[in-house]
């Protein structure tokens, strides 16, 4: 992982040497978390979703609260969530695992996968293998790898192991090196995070000029920044499969009608 920008540290700075702080205190055995993981269900096909949706897929997510923005829905219940999320034409659910930063837990996962058939994305911070196997052991059916939190050999373990462990892999991006790297892996799902990681600000024109170095064959996501149909239609405009949407949706008022308004930009 590259040293912070200009010697700023930003809020995914401060949590990434938590989350790996974390993980040098584990001391599960790798083996056996890979041999557990290898045995779990069958996972839904999360990237396949999203490829074969018709128009803009919506990856619906549950998060309580962020660095950021603070409480979003603190008291939210997943399942009903999940399932209110679906009724509005949900692809995929995401759901923050990460509970020091943003209030969730495997919990929220678990209850808001078995609430409705579709695929779900673990989303965390992966700074080790034992990550990658938990996401499998919770229930996940895709993990996330941000390009930024790691280095070459992390990013080609981690993603390597997850798909032997039958799991799709979104492979987070900032800009074209990030690309480059996410590609060098074999990443054939690649999100592209609109927010700056030092500024927190969002900036569209960043996603919608990556969308054109993004091969054929890989299936694109943008993340952050959605704040509605106007948003959701230039990126889908731009050639992005999918958005994830996690603020606007939890501080809605009608999660499944704010769904539905993203799903009917195209």
């Amino acid at each position: 992982m590259s040293e912070p920008a200009g010697g700023v540290v930003t809020y995914l700075d401060k949590i990434l040497a938590a989350h790996r702080d974390q993980a040098r205190s584990d001391n599960r055995s790798l083996d056996q978390l890979v041999e557990e993981a290898r045995r779990a269900e069958p996972a839904r096909g999360f990237r396949r979703a999203l490829a074969e949706a018709e128009g803009l897929a919506v990856i619906s997510e549950i998060k309580r609260r962020s660095p950021s923005k603070g409480d979003l829905n603190p008291g939210v219940d997943p399942g009903p969530w999940a399932v209110a999320y679906q009724g509005g034409g949900a692809t995929c659910l995401s759901v923050l695992t990460d509970q020091e930063f943003f209030g969730g837990s495997a919990e929220d996962l678990a209850a808001a996968r078995a609430a409705v058939p579709i695929p779900t994305l673990r989303k965390d911070f992966t700074v080790s293998a034992r990550d990658v196997c938990d996401a499998r052991l919770m229930g996940a059916d895709a993990v996330l790898l941000i390009v930024a939190a790691l280095d070459d050999l992390e990013l080609a373990d981690f993603h390597d192991l997850a798909v032997e462990l039958g799991l799709d892999v979104l492979v987070e991006t900032h800009d074209e090196a990030d690309v480059d790297r996410a590609l060098s892996v074999g990443a054939t799902l690649i999100g592209v995070n609109q927010r700056d990681l030092v500024t927190f600000e969002v900036d569209t024109e960043r996603a919608v000029r990556l969308a054109g170095v993004l091969p054929d064959g890989v299936v694109r996501v943008a993340e952050s920044g959605v704040r509605g149909p106007s948003d959701a239609r230039v990126l889908y405009e731009a050639g992005y499969h999918a958005v994830l949407v996690g603020e606007a949706l939890m501080t809605s008022g009608d999660p499944t009608s704010a769904v539905a308004g993203l799903r009917a930009v195209c």
